[in-house]
Parts: C-alpha cells; structure tokens; sequence
C-alpha cells in the first residue's frame, strides 16, 4: 500500500491552513480488517475536508509496526503520535487537526 501525496507548507498557528497541509495522518492497517477499512473511510473525509496529508502502513508489511500495533489495530498516528486506535472518531480526529 503506497502513501498519498504530501503537501509542504508553511507552519503556521495550529489552526491556519498551511498549518494543516504540513500535517501527516498514519493509518496502520492490515488486509481484510473491517475497522481498518471503517477508519480509513474516516481517515480519507477529514484528510480530504482538511487539505491534510495522510498515508496507509500495513503491519504485515513492517516486523516493527507489527510487534508495536498488534492489538492495537487499526491506529491513528498524527505527526508520528499515537492518536487513536480501534475505531475512529471523525470528530475528534478533525479536532486533532485543526
């Protein structure tokens, strides 16, 4: 599963968007895992609504990811934190990123 695109910008106050378009979402994922495809469709509205970057990691794929997220997921980084994991809450992801 390769990444989306990443937009560069300028930082700016947390709120702004050129704030937001230097932001990247991480969602670790697995095949045929229902909640990962649940978050990933929230995943794609608030990234999409927001101008905000976001990628897909598949565990099966990463020794590490697979031995940290486990149990977890799927999980929600933002910038490289943890954000969420299970089940995503669309706003409250959308409040993490503005």
């Amino acid at each position: 599963m390769s990444p989306l695109f990443r937009r560069s910008g300028s930082p700016a106050s947390p709120a702004s968007p050129e704030s937001r378009q230097s932001r990247l979402v991480t969602l670790i994922r697995k095949p045929g895992c229902h909640l990962c495809d649940d978050a990933q469709g929230v995943v794609e509205k608030v990234c999409a609504d927001l101008g905000v970057s976001w990628e897909q990691k598949d565990i099966t794929q990463d020794e590490e990811l697979h031995r940290q997220y486990w149990e977890q997921i799927p999980v929600v980084l933002i910038d490289g934190a943890q954000h969420t994991f299970w089940r995503v809450n669309e706003e409250r992801l959308r409040k993490a990123l503005t």
